[in-house]
């Protein structure tokens, strides 16, 4: 929403909106989903639609409503699939974790901040060689359940550090968290770990995207699929506005960003 230039009107779902020349417009649905448009300074009713599509989502490891996991002495995360990913990728990256959090004010309200550990605190690591046979190498099978959570610490410098789980609060969903995460969490947003209410978050590699090829004619990144046709179409038209494009536009330049394409759009 940076991007969109000021003097806009935000759009509120329930309410009729009579639209003006040369207006600019936008809204929000659960801060994930964006929709924005600027009507022509000679639009007419009947004139037409520039339309944008694209989704804010892409494949990723999503942290479970329950977090908590442990196995052979190692603190784990318990993730989940979210889309259709090429998951065998995942293993051996540096990961980090976004998104939102939910943390309680003080006046009982719940306030959603955005969240974002960016340095590997998180590794999904390959068997050692070895410990497979050439059948099972070959084959790379992965049970997504058991092979994708990723390791956060081992059992020894948790207990050394005192993150023990005594210490935790039974109020039916923090017990149920990583502490550890819990912890990252509240010093990352400058809160107490008791302020979280809740979090939608996600994993991705640090490692920034890059120009790639002997001419840098590629683009090496994550989240192409959409986030790179997101960020066009918001500069598109906020370049439009800007350059006065508007001025002789006999129509309405919209982009429609929805959410949850990766899952179904019905949800967005």
């Amino acid at each position: 929403l940076d991007l969109i230039p000021p003097r806009n009107t935000i759009l509120c779902c329930a309410k009729m909106i009579t639209f003006f020349s040369g207006g600019k417009y936008y809204f929000t649905r659960n801060k994930s989903t964006l929709v924005a448009f600027a009507v022509g300074e000679k639009y007419q009713p009947g004139n037409g639609f520039k339309i944008i599509g694209g989704h804010t989502d892409s494949p990723n490891l999503r942290v479970k409503p329950r977090s908590k996991r442990s196995s052979s002495g190692c603190i784990q995360l318990a993730v989940e699939c979210y889309g259709g990913g090429m998951w065998h990728t995942w293993f051996d990256r540096d990961l980090g974790v976004s998104g939102r959090v939910l943390v309680r004010k003080e006046n009982g309200s719940i306030e959603q901040k955005l969240v974002k550990i960016d340095r590997a605190i998180l590794r999904i690591p390959n068997l050692a060689i070895h410990l497979q046979n050439s059948d099972e190498r070959a084959a790379f099978k992965i049970n997504k359940e058991n092979h994708l959570c990723p390791i956060i610490a081992t059992a020894a410098t948790k207990a050394l550090t005192g993150s023990e789980d005594a210490a935790e609060e039974c109020d039916g969903w923090t017990e149920y968290q990583e502490p550890l995460l819990l912890q990252m969490i509240a010093s990352e947003l400058g809160i107490d770990v008791k302020c979280i209410a809740d979090f939608e978050l996600n994993l991705f590699d640090t490692q920034p995207a890059s120009l790639g090829g002997v001419h840098s004619e590629f683009i090496h990144s994550a989240r192409l699929d959409n986030l790179a046709s997101c960020f066009l179409a918001v500069q598109s038209i906020v370049d439009h506005i800007l350059d006065g494009g508007l001025t002789d536009d006999e129509d309405i330049s919209l982009i429609a960003m929805f959410d949850h394409e990766e899952v179904g759009s019905t949800s967005a």
